[in-house]
């Protein structure tokens, strides 16, 4: 049986969680059109992100290991 080869453009955007139960993720919005901003959004911005069930099947996929 193949393995299964880690998705390139993943494994530099993601980290998976230890105990493997989740997948961090940065939230998006953040690098373009700062001043139109609040200073509350992009304080909220700049916290972890955790992909919802339905992503994590699919990110799963692309980080095997």
């Amino acid at each position: 049986m193949p393995k299964i080869k880690t998705h390139s453009g993943a494994k530099k955007r993601f980290k998976k969680v230890a105990g493997g139960t989740n997948i961090k993720r940065s939230k998006g919005y953040r690098s373009h059109h700062a001043w139109a901003k609040t200073t509350k959004q992009k304080r909220g911005l700049r916290k972890v992100a955790y992909f919802f069930s339905g992503d994590l099947k699919k990110m799963r996929r692309l980080l095997p290991n």
